[in-house]
């Protein structure tokens, strides 16, 4: 999809405060690591993530994805009575009905003729909906959209953490868990509408996407007897997500017209440092153009690559005109990549 009239006006990264270090994670299961002679140390080791992000108990993802849009609205030149469409895109939801975007809409107080809903796409839900609301704004259909997710890790890790402690846990079932141990906590929210209403604001230029359901089974999560739990073949999906993305980026480059050498920086999905590793060199694009946050943030899930492209916002390697690539990978698999002309 190619656009012509939708910018992004602003963008908002929301973070707990409480800080769980990758050694403090570890620690919890030493003895377990003992066991299988590994060292505590090996997460940041081979992910690069040094530190995460956790909620409180009581977090919902209703509340803190408005609680992002708030923070967004103070700086946004644009009132949130501007807004046509609500879209939460987490992975976490607050129940199965109503949609949580229902309680988002309530608790920022927006009107009578704002559009709701969820769309839940693993760690790609926030590109979706990005992608569903400039097609939108692009048809006519509405002027301006409002995007918001809120993902949490602290049960998921506490449970892993219960999980390895299991008697008789086999090394291969504790691969599995590992990548558990990297998700971290955030909530965002980004402000989409037609150029009339912020002229000046970064283009969204457009966007493609790439889908091999073949994988499907590589990375599951959900409730089993009560308690969150997910399972990954890291290296498996590792590989099948940078053979999509391989080909999503051929598709990418014919759609937008750009290539490595015009691409100004990267912003891909924050899983780690092979994850990045593999995909700058799959794609044989410059690694020096990423911008990355999982160092200090983890793997957030759906708010991840939005939320390091909030943080760059500001960036003064940031300059207008310049050319952004948002590169997407998630587990199902599917690949969502688009350009902002900065």
């Amino acid at each position: 999809m190619k656009y012509s009239n939708v910018v992004l006006e602003s963008i908002h990264l929301s973070l707990p405060e409480t800080i769980w270090s990758s050694d403090s994670i570890e620690q919890k299961v030493e003895d377990v690591y003992r066991r299988f002679r590994v060292s505590v140390g090996r997460l940041e080791l081979m992910t690069g993530i040094r530190e995460r992000r956790v909620w409180d108990e009581s977090f919902l993802p209703s509340v803190e994805s408005a609680n992002a849009a708030k923070g967004l609205f103070q700086k946004s030149k644009i009132g949130k009575d501007k807004v046509e469409l609500l879209i939460h895109s987490g992975v976490c939801r607050d129940r199965l009905e109503p949609a949580t975007a229902a309680y988002v809409h309530g608790l920022l107080g927006l009107g009578r003729n704002v559009q709701f809903l969820d769309i839940s796409n693993a760690c790609l839900g926030f590109l979706n909906a990005m992608m569903l609301s400039a097609s939108m704004i692009e048809s006519g259909q509405i002027q301006c959209a409002l995007v918001v997710t809120a993902e949490t890790s602290r049960e998921l890790i506490e449970n892993t953490l219960q999980s390895i402690r299991t008697p008789g846990l086999s090394r291969k079932l504790m691969k599995q868990y590992f990548a558990n141990l990297t998700i971290g906590s955030g909530a965002v929210a980004a402000l989409l509408c037609h150029r009339d209403l912020s002229p000046d604001s970064p283009k969204v230029l457009g966007g493609v996407v790439a889908a091999d359901s073949s994988h499907n089974t590589l990375c599951e999560g959900g409730n089993k007897q009560g308690a969150h739990e997910m399972l990954t073949d890291s290296e498996a999906l590792l590989h099948a997500g940078i053979s999509l993305a391989k080909r999503n980026w051929k598709s990418f480059q014919a759609h937008i017209g750009w290539n490595d050498q015009m691409v100004d920086h990267y912003v891909c999905h924050q899983v780690g440092k092979m994850h990045q590793a593999a995909l700058y060199d799959g794609l044989a694009i410059d690694s020096s153009k990423d911008y990355s946050s999982y160092q200090t943030l983890g793997n957030m899930g759906s708010a991840a690559l939005p939320g390091t492209l909030a943080r760059a916002w500001d960036e003064p390697s940031f300059k207008r005109n310049d050319k952004v690539a948002l590169l997407g990978i998630g587990s199902g698999i599917s690949s969502v990549m688009m350009g902002v002309e900065w």
